[in-house]
């Protein structure tokens, strides 16, 4: 757990697959000019406990999640989760928070939709499994560039430091979660606060998914950031910060989905 920031409403990021808490920095020095803000490794990642098989469910992550918000004696905190993270945000809200009660705002960036009859998840195990290989060998940006060709340096640099960190049963069979647990009971039963970003260009959430999640809960904005794919912060963080931002602002605004 990352904490940033000195003063304003709590937020609590919850990072990705790939993602230990350092990879997201970058977006909590932003809001922690305004914000404090924790940063949270998913178990399995960073520094964080590695449990053995078999518990990596979306159910697991949510308790998780439940289990630190209560620890950090935060009520009612603003959270922000991207992919996987946007998952798990969903699901604590739905199963240990308030849906139709809760005032802070929910914010989930790109959450797979691939599930039960939904197809697979864009990037297949192989792939992320050669990521691992090559970060546990000693990876470097110039390699890292590959997967990530628009990425800064230094967002490339700390992946490359970072990525080891993730344990491989962890990462499988989450994305086996990716394509058995379904996302979409949690989404339906949102209430605002709350919208999800996705990336224009995402493979993840594709414009085919925006309308499915639309119609499936017209409650919830869905909204796009020009430009990013599934990888939304890193991609176009200026589009990504300022829709954070802007939600955050008004978040109880009707307004119409882009």
């Amino acid at each position: 757990m990352l904490r940033y920031g000195e003063a304003g409403d709590p937020i609590v990021i919850v990072p990705g697959i790939t993602s230990p808490a350092l990879t997201a920095e970058f977006v909590a020095l932003d809001l922690a000019r305004d914000h404090v803000v924790h940063v949270l490794d998913v178990r399995g990642r960073g520094r964080s406990d590695t449990p053995p098989a078999g518990n990596y469910t979306l159910r697991d992550y949510a308790a998780d999640l439940a289990g630190v918000i209560g620890a950090l004696g935060l009520a009612d905190p603003i959270v922000l989760g991207h992919s996987m993270g946007a998952r798990i945000a969903a699901a604590w809200r739905v199963l240990h928070g308030d849906p139709a009660g809760a005032r802070a705002p929910l914010l989930l960036a790109d959450p797979p939709l691939s599930g039960p009859g939904r197809g697979p998840y864009p990037t297949s195990w192989d792939a992320f499994r050669t990521q691992l290989d090559e970060a546990r060998r000693g990876t470097t940006p110039a390699e890292m560039r590959r997967f990530y060709p628009a990425w800064p340096e230094r967002e490339l640099l700390i992946r490359a430091q970072e990525l080891p960190s993730c344990d491989e049963t962890a990462v499988r069979e989450t994305h086996e979660g990716f394509e058995t647990e379904d996302f979409f009971p949690y989404w339906e039963r949102l209430r605002a606060p709350a919208v999800l970003i996705r990336g224009g260009a995402s493979p993840v959430v594709t414009d085919e998914g925006a309308a499915d999640l639309r119609r499936a809960n017209p409650r919830i904005p869905v909204v796009s950031v020009p430009g990013a794919g599934h990888m939304i912060p890193w991609d176009e963080f200026g589009g990504f910060i300022t829709a954070v931002r802007t939600f955050l602002a008004e978040p109880f605004l009707a307004e119409q989905p882009r």
